[in-house]
């Protein structure tokens, strides 16, 4: 806390000295990354708070954080609350509480490259409501008080395989460029990585768990590519690229360069993402469209090839995760009392089984392994400070996936080793009940993710229980676990669900400091007749059954759980290991013995 003042102190006098009132710290990058490399997690620096969604204002008397629901009790326990104030992003947002509190004539900085200018349009709003000003800073503050920044990241770049990907570069540049000409702009300006990495059919290694190298790009609409990497990243042989028609050019060149196509042309930005800095370049020269990247629509449609990599290793990362659960239920029953197992030993123990997979490349994130009260944190991270008995007392949640050659996995799975109490089979079933309805829904194509949304909260909600995320969200090929557009939220998503969508369905309920239980299964969205869609399961890992309260599943409810654990059975059992097979076994039983074992006593 000490070190965390001092850094607030140094801050406040680079604050004075540019004539500032305040700092707006985001927790975003230049690509506005949910995860960003070491350099750029000024967030972190100044606050001490990990999460990935979050916002400081630094004021020369205070200082405000805001993180969204996942976050409110992990932030707590981060940050000096002395030294900050927490507030909700969503329900309490910065730009709101400016409008009602900065004071006329306040200065407030911020640093354009790493703000949306959605978020900077809110903010200038605000604050010229109040007779205050948002300020460019020019240059980033963190360099004057962060003296052993790291550097900035130099990650190798690997081509992914045309059989993997199913287009090639060029064909997908071809589609896009015709999409600017249909829009009748001259200029696409990318500033997603993800956007890139899936265009040029590469993928990258600046951050760990997220393939994705750090760049810009220029598309025009007759097809010229200008790519702003730092070279080093490709190394010398080119030959495995599909880049032979990109120019390269230095990332130091991108917000020159772009004004410089600009003059008298019309450019593309994606409204959500792209940073005020680039607006501000192109304004100079030209006129701009702000709207989604077309990018990000082409590659929320999976192709087949990208679709069948998904189902292989879904198939890989059943038998790890299988593999796991069987060896947690082992473990922790036999160690009780004698060196009881832990979540960092469980977390190191899944990523074993995971490298033992063809395939593998790396976790997808860093897995949530969370016992008892720690569940209740959406976002939590064990560490020795907190790493936690796994013993029958409360639940034990695994919220864990995988980055593999052909795709990427998420999925969720709570276990109860011991009895569990009424106030724990109440929510789990609600939890349970909700994660069905929405995965056995039928809804016509085009259909929003909020406009669903509520079919996983509806359970929960009849018996005075919710939670504070979204329910489920996009997932990438071998690319970002949190895929832009689609969501499941109570948030307006106004992008339409059709078949070649890949998202999660992860309903949850969490009591503070007692427990938390998530079920989350990722899902392909597939034709069912003329018209309609339907959610069909990737994830192939049993769901434990031990709190659900079964007397309160429907009819169609228990067929789905049966349909589902029989095609799990058959999937796995002949891929798992031998000591885990009479767990899979006993996972995946028809609901009917379950029952009759119930009535029976057995």
């Amino acid at each position: 806390m000490n070190e965390a003042a001092t850094r607030l102190v140094r801050l406040r006098s680079w604050m004075a000295d540019a004539g500032l009132d305040g700092l707006i710290v985001p927790r975003t990058d230049a690509y506005q990354s949910e995860i960003t490399a070491a350099h750029d997690d000024c967030l972190a620096f100044i606050s001490g708070f990990t999460g990935s969604a979050g916002l400081a204002l630094i004021l020369r008397e205070r200082a405000l954080i805001f993180v969204d629901g996942r976050y409110q009790v992990q932030v707590r326990g981060e940050v000096d609350l002395d030294a900050f104030e927490v507030r909700h992003l969503r329900d309490e947002p910065i730009d709101r509480w400016l409008e009602e509190r900065a004071q006329p004539g306040w200065r407030i900085g911020m640093d354009g490259i790493k703000t949306a200018f959605t978020l900077h349009d809110r903010l200038d709003a605000a604050l010229t409501k109040r007779g205050a000003s948002l300020v460019q800073t020019g240059s980033d503050p963190f360099d004057a008080v962060w003296d052993d920044r790291p550097p900035q990241p130099l990650g190798t770049i690997r081509a992914m395989p045309v059989a993997a990907s199913g287009e090639t570069s060029i064909s997908k540049r071809r589609r896009i460029a015709g999409k600017l000409r249909e829009m009748g702009a001259d200029w696409l300006i990318e500033t997603l990585p993800d956007n890139i990495a899936w265009l040029l059919n590469v993928r990258g290694s600046d951050v760990e768990m997220n393939p994705v190298p750090h760049s810009f790009l220029a598309l025009g609409a007759d097809g010229t590519v200008e790519w702003f990497v730092d070279a080093r990243k490709l190394g010398n042989d080119l030959a495995a690229y599909e880049i032979a028609d990109v120019t390269l050019t230095s990332p130091q060149r991108f917000l020159d360069r772009i004004a410089e196509i600009s003059v008298n042309k019309v450019a593309v930005i994606d409204a959500d993402f792209a940073p005020h800095a680039v607006r501000a370049a192109l304004e100079a020269g030209g006129g701009t469209i702000t709207q989604t990247s077309p990018v990000t629509l082409a590659k929320a449609i999976k192709t087949g090839a990208e679709l069948e990599g998904y189902r292989c290793c879904h198939v890989e990362d059943g038998v790890a995760m299988t593999d796991f659960l069987a060896w947690v239920m082992q473990e922790a029953g036999r160690r009780q009392t004698a060196s009881p197992l832990t979540e960092l030993e469980a977390e190191a123990r899944l990523l074993a089984f995971r490298r033992e997979r063809p395939g593998f490349i790396e976790p997808s994130f860093r897995t949530i392994s969370a016992a008892g009260a720690n569940a209740a944190m959406c976002h939590y991270a064990a560490k020795p400070s907190t790493n936690a008995v796994i013993d029958g007392r409360a639940p034990y949640l695994v919220d864990s996936g995988g980055q593999y050659l052909t795709a990427t996995t998420d999925l969720t799975r709570t276990l109860m080793l011991g009895e569990p109490s009424n106030d724990m089979r109440v929510a789990y079933t609600a939890v349970l009940k909700g994660f069905l309805s929405l995965m056995s829904v039928r809804f016509p194509t085009g259909t929003q993710g909020h406009q669903i949304d509520a079919f996983a909260r509806r359970a929960l909600w009849d018996v005075g229980l919710d939670y504070d995320h979204g329910t489920g969200h996009g997932v990438g090929h071998n690319l970002l676990l949190h895929e832009y557009p689609h969501r499941f939220d109570k948030r307006p998503n106004l992008y339409g669900l059709e078949p070649g969508n890949i998202m999660t369905v992860e309903p949850g309920y969490y009591k503070e400091g007692v427990f938390g239980m998530r079920v989350e299964n990722q899902v392909e969205v597939v034709a069912d007749g003329p018209g309609f869609c339907r959610f069909a399961s990737l994830t192939l890992v049993p769901i434990d059954l031990a709190m659900v309260e079964l007397t309160q599943l429907t009819p169609q409810e228990t067929r789905w759980l049966d349909d589902y654990h029989a095609r799990v059975r058959y999937t796995l059992e002949e891929l798992v290991r031998p000591e885990t097979l009479p767990f899979l076994i006993e996972q995946t039983r028809p609901m009917a013995e379950r029952r009759r074992d119930i009535a029976t006593g057995a």
